[in-house]
């Protein structure tokens, strides 16, 4: 490929003729590299790839795309006469260009929507897909579930793919027809420059909350509010949750124009006569979309308050894109979200669902909501997963034990502990809430004792697991999944 080097920023050449220089393949893993390619060396946390130059330079690389000064690199690049080395102060900022370059800027093909903020990213891009779909679009999407277009699925490490990955992407969604793609936007993904060369025609902001901070996070939630706030950067029009913390910081710093959505105060799209709504076909909410003459009666098939506003916020964007009351009603009376509120089988009079809470405040957060549709019961099937911090089991055990009508505690990814023992640390909080539980350590005969316990007006939420589809113990997986497993026990019960 020729004319790489304009699409570099910031580049200076070291040595060779960069404008004249020509590449194959674009890589950044040492392992794949071959002759031909164009290799762009990194310094990371655990790893400088800078040193593999004498390795890459043994598999004929003669192009490099460098972080450091000439004097600093492998000896063998001061003598190699046949080789072009261009110095960037960032390499993670040049592969997202150069990856842009590369597949031939697909984003700018395609109706580009992304959505960021602490909460609702995952279950609002899946809203703003499904409006999309209903109304004709070709939608791929990227998230914290993987990457899904065209009847595809392929599994992500992170919520927001790297730049090569992302790009990549794109182009096989373009290529399989798609017309629109709707991504998370994580504050990683901004702040490890994955999300550069992406000139978004929204994006979305949900809402933010102390989060993500940590050694190998951010370092402080000015700097994870700092990196959220990028999406106004690289967006055309902004739309804003104005309920959220910081919304009109966001706002009056935005470099595009934006639009609000809320509950509470006045903004550009509204949602009021809000109604929860528990029935036997149906667990939900009911309200209205206001937008200036604009006033649609919306049924919601997710439970909870936070569910409108994730729903606020892809009706919002339906009504900027024009499309009609009629396809977003449609697409939301039947959404589903992998394993976010996913009600997976209303029968007999009871309902259950599945969710990805696992942590103490994802629980609470959920048992809160159920409990406003005033359950006979409220029944929950969880475990916690093993190799992780055991302060987790303590305090959703204790969440249990205060809330939860009923407990069933079980398996989730025991990995390499003994699943009894996993739940021996949930029991110590629970037991001293409640004596209303029991143990049964096989994740499937769990589900299926709580479907034999179902009695009319229940409700049974099974969490912990949400959309991943497999069980980890002692290092292997094999296919497990809390949707799948539900209907098939229901199926065997024959309720």
């Amino acid at each position: 490929m020729k004319g790489w080097l304009s699409c570099l920023s910031e580049a200076k050449v070291l040595r060779g003729d960069g404008e004249r220089e020509e590449f194959s393949s674009l890589s950044y893993d040492s392992r794949k590299a071959k002759a031909g390619d164009l290799f762009l060396c990194m310094k990371g946390s655990t790893m400088d790839s800078h040193d593999k130059i004498p390795e890459l330079l043994e598999k004929g690389v003669r192009v490099f795309v460098v972080e450091k000064n000439l004097p600093d690199l492998p000896k063998e690049m001061q003598e190699g006469e046949d080789l072009c080395i261009v110095q960037v102060e960032n390499g993670r900022k040049a592969l997202a260009e150069l990856s842009a370059f590369y597949f031939s800027y697909p984003s700018k093909e395609m109706l580009m929507i992304g959505i960021t903020g602490t909460k609702g990213k995952t279950t609002t891009a899946s809203m703003v897909r499904a409006i999309l779909t209903e109304a004709g679009y070709n939608c791929g999407l990227i998230g914290t579930t993987g990457i899904d277009y065209a009847g595809i699925h392929e599994e992500s490490r992170n919520t927001t793919p790297e730049s090569y990955t992302l790009q990549e992407t794109f182009r096989k969604m373009k290529e399989k027809g798609c017309t629109a793609v709707v991504m998370e936007a994580s504050s990683q993904g901004f702040k490890m420059h994955r999300t550069d060369g992406i000139l978004f025609d929204y994006g979305i902001f949900t809402n933010i909350e102390e989060d993500h901070i940590g050694e190998n996070e951010h370092k402080d939630f000015a700097e994870y509010k700092y990196y959220k706030s990028r999406i106004f950067t690289q967006s055309k029009t902004g739309l804003v949750n104005l309920d959220a913390d910081f919304s009109e910081e966001f706002i009056e710093n935005a470099e595009c124009p934006c639009f609000s959505f809320a509950l509470k105060k006045q903004a550009d799209f509204m949602a009021t006569e809000i109604e929860d709504l528990h029935r036997h076909d149906f667990l939900g909410c009911r309200f209205h979309f206001r937008h200036g003459e604009e006033d649609w009666e919306i049924w919601n098939h997710l439970p909870g308050r936070y569910n409108v506003y994730n729903a606020l916020a892809a009706i919002s964007l339906a009504s900027l894109l024009g499309i009609k009351k009629e396809v977003v009603q449609s697409a939301l009376r039947k959404i589903q979200v992998n394993g976010r509120m996913e009600v997976v089988l209303q029968r007999g009079g009871y309902t259950v669902l599945v969710d990805y809470a696992h942590n103490a405040m994802g629980m609470k957060n959920l048992l809160e909501t159920l409990k406003a549709y005033k359950p006979k019961r409220l029944i929950v099937v969880f475990g916690c997963g093993g190799n992780r911090a055991k302060e987790r089991r303590y305090g959703m055990g204790e969440v249990a034990g205060e809330m939860a009508d009923f407990t069933i505690l079980t398996a989730d990814n025991s990995r390499y502990e003994k699943t009894m023992d996993i739940i021996a640390d949930i029991e110590s909080t629970l037991s001293k809430k409640t004596k209303n539980y029991v143990k049964i350590e096989d994740r499937r005969e769990a589900i299926r004792y709580a479907l034999e316990q179902a009695e009319e007006g229940d409700l049974i939420a099974v969490i912990g697991k949400g959309h991943e589809e497999y069980n980890e113990v002692n290092g292997t997986f094999t296919r497990f999944v809390d949707r799948e497993v539900i209907l098939e026990e229901a199926e065997r019960e024959g309720k």
